[in-house]
């Protein structure tokens, strides 16, 4: 899988990519990630990728010349057939769906916003989609292509310890991941559920998956109205709502 970030501090990219999964993805070849900086692109003296927006009002706007050629050359680097995001927060939200997605063709570039934005004809000319990480505000695209590329290098063969993780987390099945548990079995009062101690595979099974469908009712329904249910898992869920008085 192959990443190339348009950004104008590649070092944020660059430094973040040195730690736990997202270096291990890079360390067995499963993932190339590179960084485009557009100041590398620009013609005049001072490396300018940036002016003032038509219309007045305050910041500054990226100009389209300098991402341009950034994001063709980001697009070389990653090949035929890799689709071009902008992050921005009107950009459609990121979800993990999109990160399996991804794995389907041979890698993404990524722009990274900075200031006001960018150029809207860039947008237009040269993005395939907008993706944003949530309805806040950032200083730039930088954190949300880190995001991105965690996500996605989780889900790479050989990338986690073990392969079932990536299935068995928060997301991967549409639900929230059930509640987790290690030693000792006892602190402060609060035991462990007997069920996890039982060594009935089934039951825990069985426990694990209501959990998560409770856990999403309550927390996230709107996850849980989008996925939809079967008509075992409608009666854990009744169960669930029954133990808690619902």
């Amino acid at each position: 899988m192959r990443i190339a970030v348009v950004s104008l501090f590649p070092v944020m990219i660059r430094e973040a990519l040195v730690h736990g999964v997202v270096r291990r993805a890079l360390d067995s070849g499963a993932l190339e990630v590179h960084c485009v900086d557009p100041r590398d692109f620009a013609t005049d003296l001072h490396r300018t990728v940036d002016d003032r927006p038509y219309g007045g009002g305050p910041g500054m706007v990226l100009k389209v010349e300098p991402l341009r050629s950034a994001l063709r050359a980001a697009a070389a680097r990653v090949g035929q057939g890799g689709r071009r995001i902008y992050l921005g927060a009107e950009g459609r939200r990121f979800e993990q769906g999109m990160a399996r997605s991804a794995l389907e063709g041979p890698g993404l570039v990524l722009l990274a916003g900075r200031y006001e934005g960018v150029d809207e004809r860039l947008i237009d000319s040269e993005i395939d989609e907008a993706w944003s990480i949530g309805d806040y505000i950032l200083s730039g695209g930088e954190l949300p292509a880190l995001v991105v590329i965690d996500a996605i290098a989780r889900l790479l063969p050989g990338t986690l310890g073990c392969a079932q993780s990536a299935d068995e987390e928060s997301f991967g099945d549409g639900l929230l991941d059930w509640p987790h548990y290690t030693r000792p079995p006892v602190i402060d009062g609060l035991a462990v559920p007997a069920v996890l101690v039982s060594g009935d595979h089934a039951a825990i099974g069985r426990w694990r998956l209501q959990q998560s469908l409770g856990r999403t009712w309550l927390r996230r329904p709107d996850m849980l109205e989008r996925r939809g249910m079967s008509g075992a898992e409608r009666v854990l869920l009744e169960e669930f709502k029954a133990e808690r008085g619902r």
